[in-house]
């Protein structure tokens, strides 16, 4: 059974992921409700089911997926409210990968992509207010480092940046008081980012 903090967490995520989509420049692909059809493939190639399209996922495979592959393997069952929501919708929109190493950053933890206790005695230890402060900051500063490389992927920074800023204003930063209005930016959708090592484009220095 899906835990309480999950399923507290998974609303805030799937406002932001809306439905299905396929945008000629989002390196994701086909997505439904945040889901990739790769790992869509993979996940019901583990269960033994065949391929089918991500349009016919179905909102049990949903809630599956997400706490199977987003939500305990980057440890957001291992952190506090607001942090494990932070964690889990970057993780969502951004990789495991490179949840884990921004999570490492804001708590002053060796990045290695690896949550193990070092990490979470870091976390333990933090200041939990600067914290979600430094995390958002690397996330937003990503974003726009991104873009900057990448120009042709500034049709997707309006929208990351509106989700990102309505998760600010759901764990209460100083500053982002006010509610974001549902606004996917140009894309008309929030795209996902490729995780570390899936795209070397995207393997920021």
């Amino acid at each position: 059974m899906a835990s309480a903090a999950f399923l507290q967490a998974l609303p805030f995520v799937l406002k932001w992921e809306g439905g299905y989509v396929n945008h000629p420049a989002d390196p994701g692909g086909a997505t439904n409700k945040g889901i990739t059809q790769k790992v869509y493939d993979e996940w019901r190639g583990r269960q033994g089911l065949p391929a089918r399209s991500v349009k016919e996922l179905e909102d049990s495979e949903m809630h599956a997926l997400y706490e199977s592959g987003y939500w305990l393997p980057p440890k957001c069952d291992k952190l506090d409210d607001p942090l494990n929501l932070v964690q889990f919708d970057t993780a969502v929109n951004m990789g495991v990968g490179r949840a884990a190493r921004f999570l490492q950053q804001a708590v002053g933890a060796g990045v290695d992509g690896s949550i193990g206790p070092g990490t979470l005695q870091c976390v333990a230890n933090c200041d939990p207010g600067d914290a979600l402060e430094n995390y958002c900051n690397t996330r937003e500063a990503y974003y726009k480092n991104l873009v900057a490389g990448n120009p042709k992927l500034g049709v997707f920074l309006k929208g990351w940046m509106n989700r990102l800023n309505a998760l600010r204003q759901q764990i209460g930063l100083p500053g982002h008081e006010s509610p974001v209005p549902l606004d996917f930016g140009d894309a008309g959708y929030v795209a996902k980012v490729p995780d570390l090592g899936e795209d070397p484009a995207y393997d920021l220095p």
